[in-house]
Parts: structure tokens; sequence; C-alpha cells
């Protein structure tokens, strides 16, 4: 009987300390990463035909272009709608990567680039501030 309480004396020891251990563990850090390019960018959609039909012009509406005519491969794309016609596939200004709606973009006017929820931006000028704002509308 002895035994037996040792057994599971031992085990029971054993099973708290595993516990113990995965509830000391250090957490890793949560901390947002830095993307100041498009080469970090999630939900780029690859091989796209500039001037093509697109569907979405709010949210995750970058692409990367087939070679064409006029366009190289792997170029910038966006989807857009110009005066409200059908969205198709343009050339993309310049992006800055990942930023956050209504926050200072001084040193990216006339850039692109897309929230942290896919959301388009683009930098704009606004009583006399430079600020990311909705590129759809």
């Amino acid at each position: 009987m002895w035994e037996t309480v040792g057994v599971r004396m031992t085990m029971l020891a054993a099973v708290s300390a595993v516990v113990a251990g995965m509830l000391t563990a250090p957490q890793a850090s949560a901390e947002p990463q830095t993307c100041n390019d498009p080469f970090c960018v999630p939900g780029i959609t690859p091989n796209v035909v500039q001037g093509s039909y697109c569907s979405n012009t709010s949210y995750y509406v970058f692409g990367t272009a087939v070679a064409g005519a006029s366009t190289r491969a792997g170029r910038l794309l966006f989807c857009g709608s110009p005066r409200r016609y059908e969205p198709r596939w343009f050339r993309s200004p310049p992006m800055a990567g990942i930023r956050t709606e209504g926050s200072d973009c001084a040193n990216y006017l006339d850039y692109v680039a897309q929230a942290p929820d896919g959301l388009f931006l683009t930098c704009v000028p606004m009583n006399g501030r430079q600020l990311w704002r909705r590129g759809d509308a």
C-alpha cells in the first residue's frame, strides 16, 4: 500500500511541476511589427492584368501585375473606380506599407498604404496637415 501511495505522490508532484512550468512560461511579445514597403503587406493579389476588372475598391485592393504590353511583371497595382465606373486594376502610386487611418503622413504625400484591417489608404493634405485617409472615398 505504501508503494501505491508513494507512486501516486510522485506522479502528483510531477504533474504539478509541469503545470506550474506552463503557467510561468514567458509570454510572446505582442508588439506590432513595422511594415514600410509592399513586400510585407498581407493580402496582395498576385498575377493580375493591368486594366482588367476587379471587385473590391475598399479592402485588400493591391495586386502585382503579370507582364504585358506596357506593364512589367511584379509592378504594384490597385483596384480603383475612377468617376464611379466599373473598378479596374491601375498602376499604384508608391506604397508606404501598413499605416493607421488618420495618422500623420508628412513624408508620404501622394503615397498609398494599407491599414491593419486591409483598408485602402492614401496620404492627402487636409487643413494644413497630411494624414492617411480612406483611398476609396
